[in-house]
């Protein structure tokens, strides 16, 4: 009896040595030459900088400009906002990585990234299809567009998103955090994200598994099928208009969202939802940088270049200077 309580001990101890509790992870990043590194480095820079002139812009404009002052740009507004607080909380820490050839990141800071990484993603999901709604009302009930889409109605819309999000991640930042990691903490990327994580992790991740899937219900599967509903009953409304020219018009309304959103959801399906067998970590990564870095810059590029609105705020902001 003592025997088998020692070896009990001894085998306890042994899982305890193996069970090394991990205080930080290295990142490895974009591993290659110094030059390479350079090239990336400026690279970023360049679409960092773009990212967070651009959206402060759009923020200035849709401010200040009253002609703005309608629920489709209240909405771009809040769309920039995120696009900043997304591309801040990534790529700093990424300039540090591609300089040293990789980084370290503590425990607690890997998971309050992947905390607001997840906050930003869930939110641009849900104003997505909060944007498609607003396109749905403007060109399938211009009548009543005004008296659907009020100022109070939008504000409401906005807040809930965000506090949604806000909750939504925390369950989304829980679990990963409780899991067991055996002295294991090299991420081949460079994000702290839910499924890098997984791959090192060396207890059960089914809970967390489970938990992707359940909650990929109401912040992936219902916003898209809000935004479908909604493109298919605005392209059904814009084919019954007579004129071409009002079909041009009407479309061009929602052309630039649509866009957008092609883009933002063409990328996080490849990623999450519909990953390709034996996708390479590479492959992963540059995905992951298309709607972290450069979504967050084409997505203000997008939305003033072919806008009149946006462009006569410009004039009308410059001349006003000028006075």
């Amino acid at each position: 009896m003592r025997r088998k309580m020692n070896l009990n001990m001894k085998n306890k101890e042994i899982s305890d040595k193996n069970l090394t509790v991990v205080t930080e992870f290295f990142l490895l990043g974009f591993q290659g030459s110094q030059h390479l590194r350079n090239v990336l480095f400026l690279l970023f820079l360049v679409v960092y900088c773009g990212t967070i002139c651009g959206n402060l812009l759009i923020i200035t404009l849709v401010s200040t400009s009253k002609n703005l002052h309608t629920p489709m740009y209240f909405f771009i507004c809040h769309l920039s906002i995120n696009d900043i607080l997304l591309t801040t909380n990534i790529v700093p820490n990424m300039f540090h990585i591609l300089l040293n050839n990789g980084g370290t990141m503590t425990f607690i800071g890997c998971m309050t990234q992947l905390y607001f990484f997840s906050t930003s993603e869930i939110f641009e999901c849900l104003l997505l299809a909060v944007m498609s709604y607003d396109r749905y009302v403007a060109i399938c009930n211009p009548l009543r567009y005004s008296s659907i889409m009020t100022i109070e109605y939008c504000v409401k819309l906005v807040i809930m998103s965000w506090i949604l999000c806000f909750s939504v991640s925390i369950i989304f930042t829980i679990t990963p955090s409780m899991l067991n990691f055996c002295g294991k903490n090299i991420i081949d990327h460079f994000v702290c994200d839910t499924v890098p994580l997984l791959e090192i992790a060396c207890s059960d991740t089914f809970i967390v598994h489970l938990q992707i899937y359940l909650l990929s219900i109401p912040i992936i599967i219902v916003p898209t099928v809000i935004i479908i509903v909604s493109y298919v009953n605005i392209i059904v409304n814009i084919l019954r208009i007579s004129s071409r020219t009002g079909r041009q018009k009407a479309f061009s309304t929602c052309s630039s969202h649509l866009i957008v959103v092609s883009i933002f959801y063409g990328t996080l399906f490849s990623v999450y939802v519909f990953p390709p067998k034996g996708q390479s970590s590479t492959a992963s990564k540059i995905l992951t940088l298309l709607y972290t870095v450069f979504t967050p810059l084409v997505n203000p590029m997008i939305y003033s270049l072919r806008n009149k609105d946006i462009h006569k705020a410009v004039r009308d902001t410059h001349i006003a200077r000028n006075k």
